[in-house]
């Protein structure tokens, strides 16, 4: 592995910032350049992109880096209390049931995907789906299956399950980032046409609409001037919530894993009960909920959203750093297997979307709920609006339920395409 031009995290950590401020800074000049060009490719795209590149260039690189680690520990869950701090459950629970639709619709085109993308692949190239024993093609691409319908827990516990080569993983890993970032990159360019979109599917929005209007109107009553206290306690709302999501999460799922043979058996549908992130992710998301129902949600009104929105795209800076552009055609054969499964994903949500007459925002958020995971789901939700982040958030925790069940049952269903 070539070393990258900067390893110090506290310089890389800079050179994100920089990035970042770069896209905010252009993308709020009204002259005409900035303004064309930000409406063909949306800002939080960029901060995904801009990193990329760097890593691409070898500047700097997610192997010598810790910053992703800090980010999804430290800063995600912060993000969660503070985002989900006004969250108002009964306006989402309004929303009525195609958002739950869209969502198990995704789950599935994952798990019919894999294995149609390997019978169409294995027609003109039966190599690149083949491998025997613990090289076999399919137990790789069932680690992706992990990945695309639970998140990186879930993506653990298949390699765990189906012992692929480790040698032969990074290409995988591969995969997963160069398809699901393409992917949510085409999400994102899709929200700046909602309104067409919409149209096309015959989309009732009433109930999103509804619930836009009904935040907005909240944070308008209680928006103030935020003082030096205000920041305190959204610090301190946050960041106690983290070390509470870490602490009782770590011994949630070591008791979980320790007690029940179900739990700490890799094969098993429940096994992602034993890992300590689902855990951190849905205690946060938990803590605040809870804090919903208090005086704490006014804390909205001094910007609390707002600096959960800060750290979400650090985040997606780090995300970033993970895909270098340059080993895109590294494996072209798996690329096209990843290709050909994500657009059988994508043609059955865009089909039911149609059928259900579900809006475009269910349609995205619900692909990166089972795509992305927790790490993504909020971000396209915020992109739609600020006020449809928690929507996100609670089907990424869904992500995480079905995940380990479906993607067992894809990566079963690989095998058998594998050998016909």
């Amino acid at each position: 592995m070539d070393q990258p031009f900067i390893t110090d995290d506290t310089v890389v950590f800079g050179l994100l910032t920089l990035c970042l401020g770069f896209i905010f800074y252009t993308s709020s000049i009204k002259n005409s350049f900035w303004k064309k060009f930000y409406s063909i490719v949306p800002a939080v795209l960029m901060c995904y992109l801009l990193p990329a590149i760097l890593a691409s260039l070898g500047i700097i690189s997610d192997d010598t880096s810790k910053l992703y680690f800090i980010a999804s520990r430290y800063l995600l869950p912060a993000a969660l209390i503070l985002m989900t701090l006004s969250i108002d459950l009964k306006a989402i629970k309004n929303l009525g049931s195609k958002a739950l639709i869209m969502f198990l619709t995704g789950s599935l085109g994952i798990i019919i995907g894999g294995p149609i993308a390997i019978l169409l692949v294995s027609i003109f190239s039966p190599e690149t789906v083949g491998g025997n024993d613990f090289d076999a093609i399919w137990r790789g691409l069932a680690t992706i299956a992990g990945s695309w319908i639970g998140g990186g827990a879930n993506q653990a516990a298949m390699l765990e399950i189906f012992q692929y080569n480790p040698e032969k993983y990074g290409g995988m890993v591969l995969v997963d980032i160069v398809v699901a970032n393409i992917w949510m990159a085409i999400l994102l360019l899709g929200i700046g046409k909602t309104k067409r979109i919409d149209k096309w599917l015959k989309a009732d929005t009433s109930a999103i609409e509804t619930l836009k209007v009904k935040v907005s109107e909240f944070t308008e009553r209680i928006t103030r001037v935020p003082t030096l206290k205000d920041y305190m306690m959204m610090l301190f709302f946050a960041f106690t919530g983290v070390g509470i999501s870490h602490f009782f999460g770590g011994h949630i799922s070591e008791f979980l894993t320790n007690t029940f043979d179900a739990v700490n058996d890799k094969k098993s549908f429940l096994s992602f009960l034993g890992s300590g992130f689902f855990w951190m992710v849905v205690l946060a998301t938990s803590i605040g909920i809870v804090l919903s129902f208090t005086k704490a949600k006014n804390y909205e009104g001094a910007g609390a959203s707002k600096i959960g929105g800060m750290f979400i795209y650090i985040l997606v800076a780090t995300i970033g750093m993970k895909m270098d552009l340059g080993r895109v055609l590294e494996n072209p054969g798996l690329i096209v297997i990843g290709f050909i499964w994500i657009t059988i994903h994508a043609a059955l949500m865009i089909l039911v979307a149609k059928l259900i007459k579900a809006p475009y925002f269910f349609l995205a958020v619900g692909s990166q709920a089972n795509v992305g995971g927790a790490a993504s789901a909020p971000v396209v939700a915020a992109e739609f609006h600020p006020s449809l982040t928690s929507v996100g958030v609670l089907l990424a925790v869904l992500g995480y339920v079905v995940g380990t069940g479906g993607a067992l049952l894809c990566a079963y269903l690989m095998e058998i395409a594998s050998k016909v």
